[in-house]
Protein backbone atom coordinates (compact mmCIF):
# COMPACT_ATOMS: atom_id res chain seq x y z
CA UNK A 1 0.00 0.00 0.00
CA UNK A 2 1.36 3.44 -1.08
CA UNK A 3 2.16 5.93 1.90
CA UNK A 4 3.07 9.20 1.37
CA UNK A 5 7.11 10.12 1.89
CA UNK A 6 5.57 13.17 4.09
CA UNK A 7 3.82 10.71 6.39
CA UNK A 8 6.74 8.26 6.31
CA UNK A 9 9.05 10.94 7.61
CA UNK A 10 6.69 12.74 10.11
CA UNK A 11 8.23 13.40 12.97
CA UNK A 12 8.00 11.56 16.20
CA UNK A 13 9.19 14.15 19.03
CA UNK A 14 9.16 17.98 19.37
CA UNK A 15 12.54 18.13 18.72
CA UNK A 16 12.40 16.56 15.79
CA UNK A 17 9.48 19.26 14.36
CA UNK A 18 10.63 22.30 12.13
CA UNK A 19 8.90 25.52 12.62
CA UNK A 20 6.44 27.20 15.20
CA UNK A 21 9.55 28.30 17.60
CA UNK A 22 6.83 30.67 18.99
CA UNK A 23 4.80 27.64 20.53
CA UNK A 24 7.45 24.72 20.42
CA UNK A 25 10.83 26.54 21.10
CA UNK A 26 12.69 25.57 24.52
CA UNK A 27 10.20 27.81 27.30
CA UNK A 28 7.34 28.34 24.51
CA UNK A 29 3.87 27.89 26.65
CA UNK A 30 2.41 25.05 24.33
CA UNK A 31 5.62 23.13 24.70
CA UNK A 32 5.57 23.04 28.76
CA UNK A 33 1.88 22.48 28.25
CA UNK A 34 2.44 19.29 26.37
CA UNK A 35 5.58 18.59 29.08
CA UNK A 36 3.47 18.62 31.81
CA UNK A 37 0.87 15.83 30.85
CA UNK A 38 -1.67 18.16 31.33
CA UNK A 39 -3.28 18.56 28.49
CA UNK A 40 -6.21 20.88 28.06
CA UNK A 41 -9.27 21.67 25.20
CA UNK A 42 -7.08 23.40 22.04
CA UNK A 43 -7.52 24.27 18.69
CA UNK A 44 -4.88 24.66 16.50
CA UNK A 45 -5.21 27.27 13.63
CA UNK A 46 -3.18 27.87 10.49
CA UNK A 47 -2.85 26.59 6.85
CA UNK A 48 -2.18 22.95 5.70
CA UNK A 49 0.81 21.42 6.25
CA UNK A 50 2.77 23.32 8.67
CA UNK A 51 2.72 20.82 11.38
CA UNK A 52 -0.75 20.42 13.50
CA UNK A 53 -1.74 17.15 12.52
CA UNK A 54 2.08 16.07 13.26
CA UNK A 55 2.02 17.59 16.84
CA UNK A 56 -1.19 15.96 17.87
CA UNK A 57 -0.03 13.07 17.54
CA UNK A 58 3.07 13.67 19.41
CA UNK A 59 1.05 14.72 22.33
CA UNK A 60 -1.58 11.62 21.69
CA UNK A 61 2.16 9.61 22.18
CA UNK A 62 2.48 11.26 25.53
CA UNK A 63 -0.94 10.91 26.65
CA UNK A 64 -2.21 7.65 28.24
CA UNK A 65 -5.64 8.51 26.42
CA UNK A 66 -7.21 6.46 23.19
CA UNK A 67 -6.24 8.55 20.14
CA UNK A 68 -9.67 8.89 18.33
CA UNK A 69 -9.35 10.66 14.71
CA UNK A 70 -12.27 12.15 13.28
CA UNK A 71 -11.95 14.96 10.21
CA UNK A 72 -15.65 16.93 10.32
CA UNK A 73 -15.39 16.93 6.32
CA UNK A 74 -16.82 13.31 6.48
CA UNK A 75 -17.76 12.40 9.48
CA UNK A 76 -21.15 12.81 11.46
CA UNK A 77 -23.12 12.40 14.87
CA UNK A 78 -23.47 8.77 14.42
CA UNK A 79 -19.15 8.73 14.48
CA UNK A 80 -19.29 10.65 17.43
CA UNK A 81 -22.41 8.42 18.82
CA UNK A 82 -19.82 5.73 18.73
CA UNK A 83 -16.73 7.42 19.92
CA UNK A 84 -18.97 8.35 23.10
CA UNK A 85 -20.01 4.74 23.90
CA UNK A 86 -16.61 3.62 24.50
CA UNK A 87 -16.22 6.31 26.85
CA UNK A 88 -15.37 4.52 30.41
CA UNK A 89 -15.30 1.13 29.07
CA UNK A 90 -12.94 -1.20 28.79
CA UNK A 91 -11.76 0.20 25.23
CA UNK A 92 -11.20 4.10 27.15
CA UNK A 93 -10.47 3.95 30.29
CA UNK A 94 -8.88 7.28 30.44
CA UNK A 95 -11.02 8.73 28.44
CA UNK A 96 -10.86 9.87 24.62
CA UNK A 97 -8.15 12.19 22.98
CA UNK A 98 -9.96 13.41 20.43
CA UNK A 99 -7.95 14.98 16.91
CA UNK A 100 -10.95 16.55 15.15
CA UNK A 101 -9.31 18.25 11.86
CA UNK A 102 -11.31 20.72 9.84
CA UNK A 103 -13.36 21.65 12.93
CA UNK A 104 -15.21 24.42 10.91
CA UNK A 105 -17.09 22.06 8.74
CA UNK A 106 -19.06 20.73 11.59
CA UNK A 107 -22.46 22.21 12.12
CA UNK A 108 -23.63 23.65 15.53
CA UNK A 109 -25.25 20.49 16.03
CA UNK A 110 -22.36 18.69 15.49
CA UNK A 111 -20.19 20.68 17.93
CA UNK A 112 -22.76 20.89 20.41
CA UNK A 113 -22.59 16.96 20.54
CA UNK A 114 -19.55 17.26 22.12
CA UNK A 115 -19.82 20.08 25.07
CA UNK A 116 -20.98 17.20 27.49
CA UNK A 117 -18.19 15.05 27.05
CA UNK A 118 -15.87 18.04 27.01
CA UNK A 119 -17.11 19.40 30.31
CA UNK A 120 -16.86 16.44 32.50
CA UNK A 121 -13.50 16.13 30.50
CA UNK A 122 -13.93 11.98 29.35
CA UNK A 123 -12.75 13.91 25.99
CA UNK A 124 -9.58 16.38 25.16
CA UNK A 125 -10.31 17.71 22.11
CA UNK A 126 -7.73 18.84 19.88
CA UNK A 127 -9.51 20.42 17.16
CA UNK A 128 -7.78 21.80 13.90
CA UNK A 129 -8.67 24.59 11.24
CA UNK A 130 -7.53 26.26 8.72
CA UNK A 131 -10.36 28.78 8.77
CA UNK A 132 -10.39 31.44 12.10
CA UNK A 133 -11.81 29.98 14.75
CA UNK A 134 -13.43 33.02 15.66
CA UNK A 135 -15.47 33.25 12.94
CA UNK A 136 -16.05 29.68 12.60
CA UNK A 137 -15.82 27.32 15.72
CA UNK A 138 -19.07 27.75 18.11
CA UNK A 139 -18.73 30.18 20.91
CA UNK A 140 -19.59 26.95 23.43
CA UNK A 141 -16.33 25.47 21.60
CA UNK A 142 -14.40 28.06 21.64
CA UNK A 143 -14.62 29.29 25.29
CA UNK A 144 -13.42 25.85 26.54
CA UNK A 145 -10.86 26.07 24.07
CA UNK A 146 -7.44 27.60 23.86
CA UNK A 147 -6.18 28.61 20.62
CA UNK A 148 -3.16 28.44 19.05
CA UNK A 149 -1.88 30.11 16.16
CA UNK A 150 0.37 27.90 13.50
CA UNK A 151 2.32 29.67 11.00
CA UNK A 152 3.60 29.23 8.05
CA UNK A 153 7.27 28.30 7.63
CA UNK A 154 10.90 30.15 6.52
CA UNK A 155 12.23 28.84 4.04
CA UNK A 156 15.20 28.68 6.61
CA UNK A 157 12.99 26.26 8.78
CA UNK A 158 11.82 24.42 5.75
CA UNK A 159 15.58 23.51 4.95
CA UNK A 160 16.02 20.81 7.06
CA UNK A 161 12.47 19.20 6.45
CA UNK A 162 13.61 19.06 2.70
CA UNK A 163 17.31 17.66 3.77
CA UNK A 164 15.89 14.88 5.57
CA UNK A 165 13.43 14.06 2.46
CA UNK A 166 16.03 13.81 0.28
CA UNK A 167 17.69 11.54 2.79
CA UNK A 168 14.62 9.30 3.57
CA UNK A 169 13.96 9.23 -0.74
CA UNK A 170 17.91 8.12 -1.35
CA UNK A 171 17.98 5.20 1.30
CA UNK A 172 14.58 3.55 0.52
CA UNK A 173 14.89 4.13 -3.29
CA UNK A 174 18.96 2.57 -3.20
CA UNK A 175 19.67 6.10 -5.32
CA UNK A 176 21.23 8.80 -3.89
CA UNK A 177 19.80 12.04 -4.80
CA UNK A 178 22.52 14.66 -4.88
CA UNK A 179 21.08 18.26 -4.26
CA UNK A 180 22.82 21.31 -3.58
CA UNK A 181 22.08 23.80 -0.77
CA UNK A 182 20.72 26.32 -4.04
CA UNK A 183 18.34 23.07 -4.81
CA UNK A 184 17.23 22.88 -1.61
CA UNK A 185 16.33 26.45 -0.55
CA UNK A 186 14.80 26.76 -4.10
CA UNK A 187 12.44 23.60 -3.38
CA UNK A 188 11.71 25.50 0.52
CA UNK A 189 11.29 28.30 -0.78
CA UNK A 190 8.80 27.57 -3.37
CA UNK A 191 6.38 25.64 -0.78
CA UNK A 192 5.16 28.57 0.78
CA UNK A 193 5.96 27.54 3.97
CA UNK A 194 4.19 24.05 3.50
CA UNK A 195 6.39 21.41 5.08
CA UNK A 196 3.67 18.70 3.21
CA UNK A 197 4.04 20.52 -0.15
CA UNK A 198 8.29 20.83 0.10
CA UNK A 199 8.41 16.88 1.03
CA UNK A 200 6.04 16.03 -2.01
CA UNK A 201 7.95 18.16 -4.28
CA UNK A 202 11.24 15.83 -3.23
CA UNK A 203 9.09 13.00 -3.83
CA UNK A 204 8.30 13.35 -7.15
CA UNK A 205 12.09 14.11 -7.67
CA UNK A 206 12.84 10.37 -6.48
CA UNK A 207 10.12 8.96 -8.37
CA UNK A 208 11.38 10.36 -11.56
CA UNK A 209 15.46 9.65 -11.00
CA UNK A 210 16.04 6.34 -13.05
CA UNK A 211 16.16 3.01 -10.69
CA UNK A 212 19.55 2.13 -13.19
CA UNK A 213 21.98 4.34 -11.84
CA UNK A 214 23.52 4.73 -8.29
CA UNK A 215 23.20 8.47 -8.37
CA UNK A 216 21.50 11.56 -9.86
CA UNK A 217 22.21 15.11 -9.80
CA UNK A 218 18.99 17.25 -9.04
CA UNK A 219 18.96 20.27 -11.58
CA UNK A 220 16.82 23.64 -11.32
CA UNK A 221 15.34 22.84 -13.93
CA UNK A 222 13.62 19.49 -12.59
CA UNK A 223 12.71 21.33 -9.46
CA UNK A 224 10.83 24.18 -11.35
CA UNK A 225 8.78 21.65 -13.46
CA UNK A 226 7.76 20.11 -9.93
CA UNK A 227 7.83 23.07 -7.73
CA UNK A 228 4.21 24.99 -7.20
CA UNK A 229 3.26 27.39 -9.67
CA UNK A 230 3.56 30.27 -6.59
CA UNK A 231 4.75 30.53 -3.36
CA UNK A 232 1.66 32.11 -1.93
CA UNK A 233 -0.57 30.84 0.05
CA UNK A 234 -4.38 32.57 -1.45
CA UNK A 235 -7.95 31.08 -0.66
CA UNK A 236 -10.44 33.79 -2.06
CA UNK A 237 -13.04 33.17 1.22
CA UNK A 238 -10.66 32.46 3.49
CA UNK A 239 -8.31 34.68 6.06
CA UNK A 240 -5.65 34.87 3.33
CA UNK A 241 -7.81 37.35 1.23
CA UNK A 242 -8.99 39.73 3.56
CA UNK A 243 -5.68 39.95 5.03
CA UNK A 244 -4.04 40.75 1.48
CA UNK A 245 -6.61 42.98 0.74
CA UNK A 246 -5.96 45.05 3.96
CA UNK A 247 -2.25 45.21 3.69
CA UNK A 248 -3.22 46.60 0.01
CA UNK A 249 -5.38 49.55 1.58
CA UNK A 250 -3.09 49.97 4.35
CA UNK A 251 -0.20 50.41 2.10
CA UNK A 252 -1.42 52.98 0.48
CA UNK A 253 -3.32 54.69 3.27
CA UNK A 254 0.59 54.76 4.59
CA UNK A 255 1.60 56.29 1.23
CA UNK A 256 4.13 52.99 0.29
CA UNK A 257 3.85 52.69 -3.25
CA UNK A 258 6.39 49.40 -2.57
CA UNK A 259 4.21 47.74 -0.19
CA UNK A 260 1.00 48.31 -2.24
CA UNK A 261 2.66 47.32 -5.48
CA UNK A 262 3.93 43.94 -3.91
CA UNK A 263 0.31 42.94 -1.76
CA UNK A 264 -1.49 43.88 -5.95
CA UNK A 265 1.31 41.90 -7.61
CA UNK A 266 -0.41 38.84 -5.01
CA UNK A 267 -4.00 39.58 -5.86
CA UNK A 268 -3.11 39.37 -9.28
CA UNK A 269 -0.92 36.35 -9.11
CA UNK A 270 -4.13 34.41 -8.12
CA UNK A 271 -6.01 35.82 -10.41
CA UNK A 272 -8.02 37.80 -7.89
CA UNK A 273 -9.02 40.57 -10.35
CA UNK A 274 -12.85 41.63 -9.17
CA UNK A 275 -11.65 41.91 -5.82
CA UNK A 276 -8.24 43.94 -5.96
CA UNK A 277 -10.53 46.27 -8.89
CA UNK A 278 -13.35 46.87 -6.20
CA UNK A 279 -11.03 47.80 -3.13
CA UNK A 280 -9.10 50.35 -5.13
CA UNK A 281 -12.39 51.91 -6.25
CA UNK A 282 -13.01 52.06 -1.98
CA UNK A 283 -9.94 53.25 -1.41
CA UNK A 284 -10.11 56.50 -3.81
CA UNK A 285 -13.40 57.64 -1.85
CA UNK A 286 -12.13 56.10 1.33
CA UNK A 287 -8.20 57.52 2.05
CA UNK A 288 -7.55 59.67 -0.71
CA UNK A 289 -10.97 61.21 -1.23
CA UNK A 290 -11.36 65.11 -0.79
CA UNK A 291 -7.45 65.85 -0.94
CA UNK A 292 -7.25 64.66 -4.06
CA UNK A 293 -10.84 64.28 -5.28
CA UNK A 294 -9.75 63.60 -9.11
CA UNK A 295 -8.35 60.58 -7.91
CA UNK A 296 -11.55 58.95 -8.38
CA UNK A 297 -12.42 59.42 -11.51
CA UNK A 298 -8.33 58.37 -12.50
CA UNK A 299 -8.90 55.50 -10.62
CA UNK A 300 -12.41 54.47 -11.82
CA UNK A 301 -10.47 55.09 -15.54
CA UNK A 302 -8.10 52.21 -14.64
CA UNK A 303 -10.09 49.95 -13.22
CA UNK A 304 -12.43 50.00 -16.32
CA UNK A 305 -9.72 49.34 -18.29
CA UNK A 306 -8.13 46.59 -16.44
CA UNK A 307 -11.45 45.00 -16.61
CA UNK A 308 -11.24 45.82 -20.58
CA UNK A 309 -7.92 43.92 -20.55
CA UNK A 310 -7.77 41.00 -18.20
CA UNK A 311 -5.30 39.24 -16.84
CA UNK A 312 -1.96 39.85 -17.54
CA UNK A 313 -2.30 43.54 -18.72
CA UNK A 314 -4.51 44.47 -16.30
CA UNK A 315 -1.59 44.84 -13.96
CA UNK A 316 -0.73 47.65 -15.40
CA UNK A 317 -3.25 50.39 -15.49
CA UNK A 318 -4.13 48.60 -11.39
CA UNK A 319 -0.48 49.26 -11.04
CA UNK A 320 -0.83 53.11 -12.11
CA UNK A 321 -3.95 53.48 -9.80
CA UNK A 322 -2.23 52.14 -6.49
CA UNK A 323 1.20 54.37 -7.01
CA UNK A 324 -1.02 57.39 -7.86
CA UNK A 325 -3.16 56.76 -4.61
CA UNK A 326 -0.20 56.12 -2.53
CA UNK A 327 1.98 59.21 -2.94
CA UNK A 328 -1.46 61.24 -3.23
CA UNK A 329 -2.48 63.66 -0.32
CA UNK A 330 -4.70 61.60 1.71
CA UNK A 331 -8.25 62.71 3.60
CA UNK A 332 -10.64 60.38 5.20
CA UNK A 333 -12.89 63.36 6.16
CA UNK A 334 -15.49 62.54 3.76
CA UNK A 335 -15.38 59.07 5.12
CA UNK A 336 -15.08 59.79 8.64
CA UNK A 337 -18.44 61.96 8.15
CA UNK A 338 -20.74 59.63 6.35
CA UNK A 339 -19.68 57.14 8.88
CA UNK A 340 -20.97 59.26 11.69
CA UNK A 341 -24.06 60.11 9.99
CA UNK A 342 -24.67 56.67 9.27
CA UNK A 343 -24.27 55.81 13.09
CA UNK A 344 -26.38 58.51 14.57
CA UNK A 345 -29.52 56.97 11.48
CA UNK A 346 -28.53 53.33 12.58
CA UNK A 347 -28.74 54.98 16.35
CA UNK A 348 -32.13 56.35 16.04
CA UNK A 349 -30.90 60.04 15.85
CA UNK A 350 -33.55 61.78 12.98
CA UNK A 351 -36.28 63.53 13.38
CA UNK A 352 -38.31 65.87 11.29
CA UNK A 353 -36.95 67.46 8.26
CA UNK A 354 -37.71 71.01 9.03
CA UNK A 355 -40.49 72.23 6.81
CA UNK A 356 -39.31 74.91 4.59
CA UNK A 357 -36.92 72.65 2.91
CA UNK A 358 -39.66 69.56 2.45
CA UNK A 359 -40.72 68.94 -0.99
CA UNK A 360 -43.44 71.88 -2.13
CA UNK A 361 -43.44 71.11 -6.16
CA UNK A 362 -47.32 69.74 -6.06
CA UNK A 363 -50.74 71.67 -5.37
CA UNK A 364 -51.59 71.90 -1.73
CA UNK A 365 -47.72 71.93 -0.14
CA UNK A 366 -48.53 75.77 0.75
CA UNK A 367 -51.46 74.43 3.29
CA UNK A 368 -48.96 72.36 4.66
CA UNK A 369 -46.59 74.10 5.57
CA UNK A 370 -43.91 73.39 3.15
CA UNK A 371 -41.64 75.34 1.76
CA UNK A 372 -42.96 78.71 3.08
CA UNK A 373 -39.75 80.22 4.64
CA UNK A 374 -37.42 78.59 2.12
CA UNK A 375 -34.39 80.90 0.96
CA UNK A 376 -33.11 80.05 -2.58
CA UNK A 377 -29.36 80.41 -1.97
CA UNK A 378 -28.01 81.54 -5.72
CA UNK A 379 -30.30 84.71 -4.95
CA UNK A 380 -28.00 85.52 -2.08
CA UNK A 381 -24.14 86.79 -2.74
CA UNK A 382 -22.04 83.76 -3.11
CA UNK A 383 -25.03 81.53 -3.34
CA UNK A 384 -25.08 81.26 0.29
CA UNK A 385 -27.99 82.05 2.91
CA UNK A 386 -27.82 81.14 6.82
CA UNK A 387 -30.56 78.57 7.54
CA UNK A 388 -31.38 75.60 8.85
CA UNK A 389 -31.52 72.68 6.97
CA UNK A 390 -31.07 69.14 9.82
CA UNK A 391 -33.62 68.12 11.97
CA UNK A 392 -33.93 70.34 15.19
CA UNK A 393 -33.31 67.38 17.45
CA UNK A 394 -29.95 67.50 15.71
CA UNK A 395 -29.39 70.82 14.84
CA UNK A 396 -25.82 71.54 16.23
CA UNK A 397 -23.98 68.30 15.00
CA UNK A 398 -21.33 68.50 12.85
CA UNK A 399 -20.08 65.69 10.39
CA UNK A 400 -17.61 66.98 8.33
CA UNK A 401 -14.25 68.21 9.99
CA UNK A 402 -12.32 69.79 7.00
CA UNK A 403 -9.22 67.85 6.34
CA UNK A 404 -5.67 69.67 6.93
CA UNK A 405 -4.71 69.11 3.35
CA UNK A 406 -4.29 71.64 0.80
CA UNK A 407 -7.28 71.84 -1.32
CA UNK A 408 -9.50 71.32 1.75
CA UNK A 409 -7.68 74.03 3.70
CA UNK A 410 -8.25 76.60 0.86
CA UNK A 411 -12.24 75.31 0.73
CA UNK A 412 -12.31 75.91 4.42
CA UNK A 413 -11.09 79.55 3.77
CA UNK A 414 -13.23 80.19 0.86
CA UNK A 415 -16.08 79.18 3.15
CA UNK A 416 -15.03 81.17 5.97
CA UNK A 417 -14.78 84.03 3.91
CA UNK A 418 -18.45 83.83 2.41
CA UNK A 419 -20.14 83.09 5.54
CA UNK A 420 -18.25 86.30 6.98
CA UNK A 421 -19.60 88.40 4.57
CA UNK A 422 -23.49 87.93 5.27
Amino acid sequence: MYRPLADKIRPKSLDEMVGQRHLLGKGAMLRRIIESGSIPNMIFYGPSGIGKTTLANIIAQQTDRKLYKLNATTAGIADIKAMTEEIGSLLAPGGILLYLDEIQYFNKKQQQSLLEFIENGSITLIASTTENPYFYVYNAILSRCTVFEFKPLTTDELIPAVRRAFAAASAESGVELVASDEICRNIAWGSGGDVRKAINAVELLAAAAPADVKSVVISEEDVAQVSQKSAMRYDREGDAHYDILSALQKSVRGSDPNAALHYLARLLTAGDLPSACRRLLVMASEDVGLAYPQAIMIVKACVDSALQLGLPEAQLPLAQAVVLMATAPKSNSAAKGIWAAMGDVAAGKTGEIPAHIKDAHYQGAQKLGRGLTYQYPHDFPGSWVKQQYLPDEIADVVYYEYGHNKLEQATKRYWNQIQDKS
